[in-house]
């Protein structure tokens, strides 16, 4: 009995994607369960197994872009594996090589005509010569298709440009608070909770105290209208080999630092191994986004639709300040808030910066819920 290996329904909204890697090799024997192929779609990637044991008829290639309930494998139950294709003998490729010279050789026939007078010859058309094209040596380049998360991404972002009136502003904050307490309770933390403290729980709740303090950050619009939202489901940029993905922390103002630092270290996990879900994505009301872990000292974030706010966190860098008439040398970290200008004010935005700088340079307003 054939069994059809179609492409499932991976999420809302998905109707195609990638075969980006087979698992199993054509004519190779399956079990129910074995992971056949991985399909990358424009927001996650996701492992398909064989639902039934048998032998493994490939119908579509890696690489090939493919749409949901497309047909791209069967499975034969029951069968054996496929033997390897048997090689033409050689006699009878030399028995039908004469017969072939024969009909390549053989003249073909002269129709004889009587010679008229030649006709005159048409006029030539010298067309207006067009710039020769600049030759591209090939072995200097190398051109391939954007992966469907590649291309969503290019999407969202020219779209999120289009589509909301962006602007960002921007501060810094002292480090040196949030550095000393993570460094004292760093131990103690992680045998309590079998997990490190990171600086990123500490951004996401300050972020949290930002929101209450500015509602409006907290919303988005749909159509004319505005849309409030009562509930801190917060998205984490997440870098992966294959792009930037965003999954998001339920409800953060409930949860813990040790929570926070869980689904952190969760998703980080998913993410590497290419298993983040549709809906580990979906919902977010606010996005935190961390260029510093890859050196960026300052940077403008683009907005992640339909969300308002987006908070860019840059590297740790020592330099002089001034305190209290003192210039001392201090870990300082330039912090960028970009929003949509339709629903968020200036004044808003200055004020959503300086509530999460207060709460990171005093770290026990977190604490208080302060």
């Amino acid at each position: 009995m054939s069994i059809e290996v179609k492409i499932p329904a991976v999420g809302e909204s998905i109707t195609s994607g990638v075969l980006s890697t087979w698992h199993k090799k054509d004519g190779e024997p399956v079990a129910a369960g074995d992971v056949l192929f991985t399909l990358d779609t424009d927001k996650v990637s996701t492992e398909i197994t064989a639902e039934n044991a048998g032998v493994l008829k490939v119908k579509a290639a890696e690489g090939a872009e493919v749409q949901v309930g497309e047909v791209v494998a069967t499975i034969e139950e029951g069968g054996a594996a496929a033997p390897a294709p048997a090689a033409v003998a050689p006699e009878k490729k030399a028995e039908a090589a004469p017969e072939a010279l024969k009909a390549e050789k053989a003249p073909a026939p002269v129709e004889s005509k009587p010679a008229p007078v030649a006709a005159p010859k048409p006029a030539t058309i010298v067309p207006i010569s067009a710039p020769a094209p600049v030759p591209v040596d090939e072995s200097r380049v190398t051109r391939k298709k954007l992966s469907p998360l590649r291309r969503k991404i290019a999407a969202q972002l020219v779209m999120a440009q289009h589509t909301a009136a962006i602007l960002t502003t921007f501060n810094e904050c002292d480090m040196s608070a949030i550095i000393d307490l993570r460094s004292r309770m760093q131990e103690s933390f992680t045998k309590q909770h079998g997990i490190k403290l990171g600086f990123m729980s500490f951004f996401v709740k300050a972020a949290v105290t930002a929101l209450k303090a500015v509602p409006s950050i907290n919303g988005r619009m749909d159509g004319d209208d505005f849309i409030q939202n009562h509930y801190f489901d917060i998205g984490v940029a997440v870098g992966t080999e294959k792009g930037l993905v965003v999954p998001v922390i339920r409800d953060a103002d409930q949860k813990s630092f040790a929570d926070i630092e869980r689904d952190l270290a969760d998703y980080a996990v998913k993410a590497r191994e290419g298993k983040i879900k549709i809906e580990d994505l979906q919902g977010g009301v606010f996005t935190v986004s961390n260029g510093g872990v890859y050196g960026s000292l300052l940077s403008t974030p683009i907005l992640n639709p339909p969300q308002s706010g987006i908070l860019g966190m840059h590297k740790t860098q020592e330099r002089p300040v001034a305190v209290k008439g003192q210039v001392v040398i201090r870990p300082m970290m330039y912090l960028a808030l970009s929003y949509d200008h339709r629903v968020v004010d200036g004044k808003e935005a200055v004020t959503f910066l300086v509530k999460l700088k207060e709460a990171i340079e005093d770290p026990v307003r977190l604490l208080l819920d302060l």
